[in-house]
């Protein structure tokens, strides 16, 4: 992580983010919440299309998807990704849990699958690990 400069002197890096894409604004909100309280920065997002036009996920150290947004996917937003060539971890979070998603989720890669409701622990502890690896 790059130290940015003003005047001359190095100041403190700026602190990277999770990107949270669900379309439930009363679940952003409360990941949001939560994953503040734990010390993160988090960046919302209601939409796959709306992550996809954010333009720098250089400042982001994670991304934590639900699985079924609203008339899409979320492992084919994975995908979508992968071939900007985004290679962010990933956290897939699903209400709707089966084997076939559960598959897909873990071929893709993903570092944690959550299920709806989930604890606090099990979302923010696989962000802690990414973020020790990362830093």
């Amino acid at each position: 992580m790059g130290l940015h400069q003003v005047s001359g002197r190095p100041m403190i890096p700026k602190s990277k983010s999770i990107l949270v894409v669900d379309d439930n604004p009363s679940m952003l909100k409360g990941m949001k919440r939560l994953l503040r309280e734990h010390g993160f920065n988090v960046t919302l997002f209601g939409s796959g299309a709306a992550l996809l036009r954010h333009a720098d996920f250089d400042d982001a150290f994670c991304v934590i998807l639900d699985i079924d947004l609203y008339k899409e996917s979320g492992i084919d937003l994975r995908r979508q990704l992968a071939g900007r060539g985004v290679e962010l971890p990933v956290i897939f979070i699903t209400g709707n849990d089966s084997d076939a998603k559960r598959s897909a989720a873990i071929e893709s890669g993903c570092i944690a699958y959550p299920t709806k409701p989930f604890s606090a622990r099990s979302l923010t502890e696989p962000v802690e690990k990414v973020r020790e690896a990362s830093f």
